[in-house]
């Protein structure tokens, strides 16, 4: 496990893995730790807790930072820049936190399945940046709020997952608050840009997949925390490295950014610190929870990170903003009821049923003689 010495044998491929698989399966309980802190022994409800406060805190400062940066002069071309900057910060950091609690542990998800992180990390992250150069930074952020859609999606293709229906209720009220959000930004947007709403759609896709093939990854194969960030980073770093220069937008960020070192790396630091510890949080959250319940706690904070960018920077604000993202959060609200709600679509049947006998005034079923009362009561 990470943080642990251990003493690796060579036996073969198939040796090792099988007495890796069986070493944890001997294990009394899995080890589930941040950083260098172990909450292995904490109950499920305080580990949430702790995991939530975690990532309401980090990724406050962090939204805060993002958005700062794109306010220098000029900077807007360079999102993906940002993005190469923020992958090596990413990278340093993992290997820093793996050198330090001196993990000996082999690698334990396929490369190849790294690969395909490290592309759908770059989409998500990447487009995610550069959208902020043409959207209302609220916007921005309201869009990321309805992730939950591509990973409510997301779950069912890659996982096989059923869901019920209040978690598409939840996806039907977020899509509508999205929809009404984005047309009161662009009457009161007068540099309103589609093409930022394109890209921000092209990252939710990305988010559509991550989640779900990070959870299957992680379930299955049991990494820890730092190995799957330096990895997925690690790659999608040397991805994008070598598409900008290619393309000549690495010499032109480099050049940019040096004539505002501190404006750029300085608080492109801070604002990677704060994603990383982030990161570490929210895929514990992933491994304990699910990556439904980890992208409700982030759209949570989300919420509350709108709300602090009209606070802190200045802009356009309109009645029609608060209405649909009070619709947004209705749409949180479901989804988080939904874990405690037992509610089918074949309840939903039966109970459409019982109303149309009612207004019918026709004799209840014969076959749904108990069920039915429960659900008239």
């Amino acid at each position: 496990m990470a943080g642990a010495k251990s003493e690796v044998i060579y036996l073969g491929d198939k040796d090792l893995n099988r007495n890796r698989h069986r070493d944890r399966d001997q294990s009394p309980e899995r080890e589930i730790k941040i950083l260098f802190f172990d909450l292995t022994h904490y109950n499920r409800t305080t580990q949430f807790l702790l995991c939530c406060g975690g990532v309401f805190a980090l990724y406050l400062v962090y939204g805060y930072m993002q958005e700062l940066i794109f306010t220098l002069e000029g900077f807007r071309p360079y999102g993906w820049y940002l993005t190469l900057v923020q992958f090596a910060y990413y990278t340093a950091f993992g290997y820093i936190e793996r050198s330090v609690e001196r993990t000996t542990v082999p690698r334990c998800i396929p490369l190849r399945t790294y690969a395909l992180l490290a592309f759908l990390t770059l989409g998500t992250m990447g487009l995610s940046n550069s959208s902020v150069g043409y959207l209302n930074y609220p916007t921005q952020v309201i869009f990321k709020c309805c992730k939950l859609i591509p990973v409510l999606i997301g779950s069912v293709l890659i996982q096989g997952k059923k869901h019920g229906p209040m978690d598409f209720f939840a996806a039907t009220a977020m899509c509508l608050g999205l929809i009404l959000f984005t047309l009161a930004d662009s009457q009161v947007q007068p540099d309103f840009n589609r093409f930022g709403v394109f890209l921000i759609s092209l990252a939710l896709l990305c988010d559509a997949a991550i989640g779900n093939v990070q959870e299957k990854a992680m379930r299955e194969h049991r990494a820890p925390n730092n190995e799957v960030v330096i990895y997925s980073y690690g790659i999608g770093f040397v991805y994008l490295a070598v598409i900008m220069l290619l393309s000549g937008h690495l010499v032109q960020g480099v050049a940019f950014c040096a004539r505002y070192p501190m404006e750029t790396y300085g608080y492109a630091f801070l604002f990677s610190l704060t994603g990383y510890l982030g990161i570490q949080i929210v895929l514990t959250l992933v491994r304990t929870c699910g990556a439904p319940l980890a992208a409700t706690v982030t759209t949570a904070r989300k919420a509350v990170t709108i709300a602090l960018s009209f606070v802190f920077f200045s802009k356009p604000f309109t009645i029609q903003y608060l209405w649909s993202g009070l619709i947004v959060v209705f749409g949180i609200y479901l989804n988080v009821y939904s874990k405690r709600s037992k509610l089918t679509f074949a309840d939903l049947g039966r109970m459409a049923s019982t109303v149309y006998r009612r207004v019918l005034r026709l004799p209840p079923a014969k076959d749904g003689g108990s069920r039915t009362s429960l659900l008239e009561v």
